[in-house]
């Protein structure tokens, strides 16, 4: 008889590439080496990789990178990491920020779960943003979304006490779904208050597929929680 094998985690994502585009193809020919991380068994020391100490925000999903490329430029005084399993939008954005000198920024192309577990210690992080995570509506797909009590007790334990969850989504199914996890995992507390979302604060831009939605009539959740 076999010896039994490890049980994968449900994957949150599809691998549905789309187009590479010779661009973000040559982004990870020529940009890959200076912003590119990979995974590894334990964590790196991030405080050498970046060149300096300052406050670790991980950003998970970050799509084509509008909102990360932001953060770098406007909040200079953090270091930040982003994960996305997508390589284009990966791609897209490593052009971007070599295109405006960005230095404090570093990304992952692998799944947040295994770089959660395995590249980031204990209370290392200062602030987890995730934003517009893929809602999968259909009742059957529900298994799949990313906040669920054992993802959100996992990144509890890589955020350090007093620091913050930021999360947002257009789908108000997801919505109440966030707010039923979250409210209920003791080791968060929603700063608008239980079962409260926020405005959208200064850090957080309204992205293109945003105002896209908000001219469609779609409504915008953001919650804000604080570990502790």
């Amino acid at each position: 008889m076999s010896e039994a094998q490890p049980q994968r985690h449900i994957r949150s994502f599809v691998l549905r590439q789309g187009r590479f585009t010779p661009a973000q193809q040559r982004a990870f020919e020529q940009h890959w080496a200076r912003f590119g991380l990979e995974p590894a068994a334990t964590p790196p020391d991030y405080q050498q990789l970046f060149g300096r100490s300052a406050p670790l925000v991980l950003e998970i999903g970050f799509g084509n990178g509008e909102q990360l490329l932001h953060a770098g430029l406007h909040e200079p005084d953090k270091n930040f990491l982003g994960i996305e399993v997508h390589r284009p939008g990966v791609g897209r954005l490593m052009n971007t920020l070599a295109a405006h000198e960005v230095a404090n920024v570093r990304l992952y192309n692998h799944d947040a779960v295994e770089i959660l577990r395995n590249a980031l210690a204990p209370e290392s992080l200062a602030e987890a943003r995730i934003y517009f995570p893929d809602p999968w509506p259909k009742k059957r797909q529900q298994k799949r979304r990313l906040i669920q009590p054992d993802f959100v007790d996992l990144l509890a334990s890589r955020v350090a006490r007093g620091g913050r969850l930021h999360l947002a989504t257009d789908w108000a199914d997801y919505a109440a779904h966030m707010l039923e996890v979250l409210d209920a995992a003791p080791e968060w507390r929603n700063v608008a208050g239980e079962g409260q979302s926020m405005p959208r604060p200064d850090w957080r831009i309204e992205t293109h597929f945003e105002k896209r939605g908000l001219r469609l009539g779609h409504g915008v959740w953001d919650f804000i929680y604080e570990r502790v």
